[in-house]
């Protein structure tokens, strides 16, 4: 396992190329005496290289060969490099860049104003090689010491503790920090950073210091963070049984990070506003997003960095499983979260949602180089974890887990029910569910899967479990008397959807009017109906009649799902002359709960009240409510006027309804609010809603906006994709301003997953045919390779729309008219 040893010297946080002085790569073999050296390395010029074998003569290379598009580079040496050890230096140039990979500069403002520039990394997947030439592959690992020679009044991290600072012989403004080995690690959890900072320090109950570092002067709003890291790191000690292996963890807040965190080793790097709480300006979502993201980037530092995937092929053990523990980290720090409710409508129904679509592709797949954007017995392969928990249950984990990994999508679990005396018999049986449809063809795949079933006698229990492991089977319950209803999936665990006989689905309504069915199953039989609908198994008139059951709905959770969904409904009906009809739905729906509820906390209420409150303010004030919107008025004026300023949690229903229902004096307004926020949790906020407003002429002065100077540039998306989302006018307006601006955009995002993202946003609500056409084209003449399965996943999404348009809108109308008809 080679160690390697990086110097690496910042002339100045604002300039553009980065001298390194030399990087040490130090074998520990040369397997085959050979006079060729290959390496990862982009956008990086190389001025000398030698390789020095061990007790011999230093051999200079004489070539360096660039292959550009493979991002590597070939060091000839004139004669052979024999077996054995040695020392390979290089002295070389790279470029700091704008480009939200590699190492590159990440620009802020002083508490003053002026505009300053951080130097940091983000290496995963493939970008290490950007910052220094090296072997860029997650299963060749190494040490690293690292130095850094940074301006003397410049904050200096990296994954290990400061061993030794002392002033730059030729330079006194320049500063050399040297950090302490690394254990044996990848290439991609390689860190460094260079900057202004505060910080706010703890310990954990088992000594490991914890530092989270804030933009200056803000030390304060890194106090939550703080708490969740120094709670979060003895649970994993105890959870995994491994001690955390560094000194030290620093949490750093990044201006310009594309993703939400990266799990670097000893030194995690995160968005401002997946890290920062201000006590008295973040909302309760903001907190809880915060909570589960250290969740989740704290779980890496065992699970990825200390066990790291032998390729990307494997990335899914490694981002999976952290996706997973966030939960279980969170619902230890927060219990009254609720968390494990809302992992159900956040994580599992999205993940059906991908999943039923033809575009999709099984958990396991082999990931080329160019696709990438995200010691021996460290690189575990998914076949090993079966392994060993087959070993811990004595169960047959990987028989019944590889028709889950290894072939693609899931099934649909379609039941009917006879009762015989005191028993009920189910007749069970299993489809490949499609989101066009069940899967009807001859090879239809099958799965293995554990069935778990409850009954109205005891909703909470699981009365039995079966694993179906074949196309069909019938099972007989004991003890059921007639009047009972029974549920498959109870907890909403199992990875499929469940299609119930009518009088099945019947019998199961009353429990959800009365609440006897628990929240998680009360969503997941929504949420199931509402995905056959929109792939044509059932009419969508049947699942507004089931939303109708839902009056008495004290959950925020399945009123988050139930609302998200009505959202989709609500964009698909904005391609109809009836668009209104669904809104006057939305307000039926959502008023009681509303007038319930009302604008100030009450005494006793916690976490979950507070964004209960938020979503149905907002989703009534979207829908045109007129006593909503009256007092959403009312309060933003005394807001901006500065006579009661509005309390976190409401302010982005309150901006959101004040702007679908506003002006140019309402959208000039909230620009300006835009430009005073000091944090960036309202900065996105404000930009998160500004898509809202109706006009056509200041929906594209937000669209400007979104690629000015005043936005940052992994938040232009965000905008984008609110204008995208809120209108039909919104839509095309949007669409039209990526193809106009598509190659600035590119430049910006090419590569990383913000670019899918931008793409999914914009054109993922069409609803006609000819659209689907016209972005395939577009993505034919425009190569976007990061974002390929997004743009055939897209064309599909816009044409099952238009499917789903043309197959329930008149029932839907004909419904919501009558609906509200006088009875005869």
């Amino acid at each position: 396992q080679p160690p390697s040893s990086l110097s690496i010297k910042i002339n100045n946080g604002s300039t553009q190329p980065f001298d390194l002085v030399v990087v040490f790569l130090s074998f520990s073999q040369v397997n085959l005496a050979t006079n060729q050296i290959v390496m990862n390395c982009a956008d990086i010029d190389i001025i000398t290289a030698s390789f020095v074998p061990e007790g011999g003569e230093e051999i200079n290379a004489t070539g360096f060969n660039y292959q550009n598009e493979d991002e590597k580079v070939t060091l000839s040496f004139p004669s052979a490099l024999q077996k054995g050890s040695g020392t390979l230096k290089i002295d070389f140039v790279g470029e700091l860049n704008d480009k939200m990979k590699g190492f590159y500069r990440s620009k802020y403002a002083t508490p003053a104003g002026e505009i300053r520039y951080a130097a940091v990394t983000q290496f995963e997947a493939t970008d290490a090689r950007r910052a220094f030439p090296c072997w860029d592959e997650p299963a060749i690992k190494a040490t690293f010491d690292i130095s850094l020679i940074v301006p003397k009044d410049r904050v200096a991290l990296s994954n290990m503790n400061v061993i030794d600072r002392k002033p730059h012989p030729e330079d006194d403004s320049l500063l050399e920090v040297k950090f302490a080995t690394t254990p044996i690690m990848s290439t991609y959890l390689v860190a460094f950073v260079i900057g202004e900072y505060d910080f706010v320090e703890g310990q954990s109950s088992d000594g490991v210091t914890v530092r989270v570092y804030t933009p200056t002067g803000k030390a304060e709003q890194g106090k939550f963070a703080l708490e969740v890291a120094v709670k979060t790191l003895p649970f994993y000690n105890d959870y995994f049984n491994v001690p955390y292996p560094l000194p030290k963890i620093d949490l750093i807040a990044i201006a310009d990070f594309a993703a939400g965190a990266m799990e670097n080793w000893g030194l995690v790097t995160y968005r401002e506003t997946a890290l920062l709480i201000d006590p008295k300006n973040s909302c309760s979502s903001s907190r809880q997003w915060v909570a589960l993201v250290v969740g989740h980037e704290l779980a890496h530092q065992w699970f990825g960095n200390l066990v790291t995937m032998e390729w990307w092929t494997h990335l899914w053990l490694n981002e999976g499983f952290a996706s997973w523990i966030e939960y279980l980290c969170v619902d230890h720090c927060f219990p009254d979260y609720d968390i494990w409710t809302q992992f159900v409508s956040a994580d599992y129904t999205r993940a059906l949602d991908l999943d039923a679509l033809d575009n999709s592709h099984p958990i396991e797949v082999y990931v080329n180089v160019r696709e990438v954007s995200l010691s021996d017995e460290c690189k575990p392969r998914t076949v090993d974890l079966w392994d060993c928990l087959e070993q811990a249950s004595g169960k047959p984990i990987a028989l019944v887990m590889s028709s889950w990994t290894k072939q693609m999508g899931f099934p649909i679990i379609v039941v009917d029910q006879e009762q015989q005396g005191d028993d009920r018999i189910l007749k069970i049986s299993q489809k490949k569910f499609c989101a066009s449809g069940p899967h009807n063809g001859e090879d239809c795949p099958n799965w293995m899967v554990p069935i778990s079933i409850c009954t109205g006698e005891d909703p909470g229990c699981t009365k039995l479990k079966v694993l179906l492991d074949s196309p069909e089977t019938t099972i007989t319950i004991n003890s059921v008397s007639p009047d009972q209803w029974v549920k498959i999936n109870p907890g909403t665990v199992g990875f499929y959807r469940i299609q119930y006989s009518s009088a099945m689905l019947e019998s199961l309504l009353p429990g959800i009017r009365d609440l006897t069915l628990l929240p998680v199953d009360r969503l997941g039989l929504q949420n199931d109906l509402f995905s056959l609908s929109r792939a044509g198994m059932i009419s969508t008139v049947e699942v507004l009649k089931l939303m109708e059951a839902f009056v008495n709905e004290p959950n925020y959770t399945v009123w988050s799902d139930l609302s998200c969904n009505l959202g989709v409904l609500s964009s698909l009906l904005s391609h109809t002359d009836f668009h209104e009809e669904i809104q006057e739905f939305i307000r039926d729906l959502f008023t009681p709960i509303g007038l319930k509820l009302g604008w100030e906390c009450k005494q006793g209420e916690g976490h979950l009240d507070a964004l209960l409150r938020g979503l149905v303010l907002g989703k009534l004030g979207k829908a045109g409510h007129k006593p909503t919107l009256e007092e959403a008025r009312r309060r933003f004026k005394d807001h901006v006027e500065g006579k009661q300023i509005l309390s976190a949690d409401l302010r982005s229903p309150v901006y959101l309804t004040v702007l679908k229902h506003g002006d140019s004096a309402t959208l000039d307004t909230m620009l300006k609010l835009h430009k005073q926020a000091d944090m960036q949790e309202e900065k996105n906020r404000i930009e998160r809603v500004l898509g809202a407003i109706s006009a056509p002429d200041l929906i594209q002065k937000v669209l400007t906006f979104a690629l000015s100077e005043d936005v940052r540039p992994q938040d232009t998306v965000s905008v984008i994709g609110g204008v995208a989302g809120s209108s039909k006018h919104g839509r095309k307006a949007a669409w039209k301003f990526v193809k106009d601006n598509w190659e600035e955009l590119h430049n910006r995002y090419q590569g990383g997953f913000l670019i899918s993202r931008l793409i999914k946003l914009s054109v993922d609500g069409f609803a006609i045919d000819k659209m689907a056409a016209e972005v395939k084209s577009f993505f034919e003449s425009h190569h976007a390779p990061a974002a390929e399965r997004t743009v055939q996943q897209c064309c599909e999404n816009i044409l099952l729309n238009a499917a789903w348009l043309k197959r329930d809108a008149d029932d839907i109308h004909q419904y919501l008219l009558k609906r509200k008809a006088p009875p005869v």
